[in-house]
């Protein structure tokens, strides 16, 4: 049993920080972030000091408590405090922790360093970034829907170009005009996919799945974690996924809510097995190496995937913009590291929502 304490600290541009509302943007920034991996956060008590700075204190239910403190002199520290009792994972991991910092540093930056014009911001957040940490201003015009659920922070904007937008954790995922994004993970023209059976692994959206039993496969089924984004993807993003998430099972589909993960182990057990499995999940970190929860989670997807696979089936995934070159070799490095050995093909397409061309994989074995 130990008391945990993680420090963060920036260093700021004091002159940024000189105002109560600038201080306040920073302190935004900060509480949303740490939503990512507190989720019930609360704040308890803020002030502005006499002296020009900040003092606030968050906690959730009364556990953790995290104090946030921006100094004149430029200085933004904050500390996370929870008791951890013997046995038990930490709240915050090393990896997540540095996340965390890094996300920060990000939205600091781009708060700051590209001097975003304040009459364009409004109340609606306009401003995500790329796959290679650009900034990217879209013409969102309305929130249509907010929420947060066990997993994640949910949006749906609507952008007058790109229409209903599918936000997670302040990352662009889905557009009503992302068809393209969808036709080239799944090879629409090449792959044949009638009388196949099927497994997405993700695909909350539920894109994937609309278009897939358009080709009438045998059947599909689809492992994914949070209903929250179902339930809103089926009201604001329906046409992009029709009707499908309106039930978890029929004669063609399955969805199961849960992880994945677990939900493949015990596929493996029972010995299924499945003509295609599509990664639908989370993008390929951008890293210089590896290493850390989302890489092993990688790892394990593939380990997991390739057992499930028929002789002569396939995986199909996403990767990420074609500019993150040092990502995508990591990722391919991977690959080559499987046993059994494989093999992949790559094809690539402009998603609109994105505003830049993405790069998706084809892996078999060798």
């Amino acid at each position: 049993m130990a008391l945990q304490t993680i420090l963060f600290d920036f260093t700021l541009d004091a002159e940024k920080t000189a105002t109560s509302s600038q201080r306040q943007d920073v302190a935004r920034i900060v509480r949303s972030e740490l939503e990512h991996v507190f989720s019930q956060l609360e704040l308890a008590y803020s002030m502005e000091s006499l002296d020009g700075g900040y003092f606030a204190v968050l906690h959730e239910n009364k556990e953790t408590i995290i104090t946030c403190r921006i100094f004149q002199q430029g200085l933004l520290t904050i500390n996370v405090e929870y008791y951890l009792a013997d046995g038990k994972e930490p709240l915050m991991s090393f990896d997540t922790g540095k996340r965390v910092e890094n996300a920060i540093a990000k939205k600091l930056n781009a708060l700051w360093g590209q001097k975003l014009p304040t009459l364009k911001r409004g109340d609606v957040a306009r401003y995500f970034p790329s796959s290679d940490e650009r900034i990217i201003e879209y013409d969102i015009d309305t929130l249509v829907y907010e929420a947060r659920s066990p997993f994640q922070k949910i949006q749906i904007m609507h952008s007058k170009t790109l229409g209903n937008m599918l936000i997670l954790d302040e990352l662009q995922n889905i557009a009503e005009s992302d068809l393209i994004y969808t036709e080239t993970l799944m090879g629409r023209g090449i792959e044949n996919y009638e009388g196949k059976e099927i497994c997405i692994l993700g695909g909350g959206d539920g894109a994937l799945l609309y278009e897939l039993l358009k080709e009438k496969p045998k059947h599909v089924v689809m492992l994914e974690i949070d209903e929250l984004v179902m339930q809103a993807c089926n009201k604001y993003l329906n046409t992009i996924c029709g009707d499908v998430l309106e039930k978890r099972k029929t004669d063609q589909y399955e969805i199961i809510v849960g992880d994945c993960v677990e939900y493949m182990k015990k596929f493996i057990a029972d010995g299924r097995k499945f003509d295609y499995v599509f990664g639908d999940l989370t993008d390929i970190p951008i890293s210089g190496a590896p290493i850390g929860e989302c890489w092993d989670f990688i790892r394990t997807i593939f380990e997991h995937s390739f057992k499930l696979l028929k002789p002569d089936g396939k995986f199909l995934t996403h990767g990420n913009g074609t500019s993150c070159l040092e990502s995508l070799q990591l990722f391919e490095d991977q690959l080559r590291l499987l046993k059994p050995k494989v093999k992949f093909t790559t094809s690539k397409a402009f998603v609109p929502s994105f505003m830049e061309e993405w790069l998706f994989y084809q892996v078999t074995f060798a």
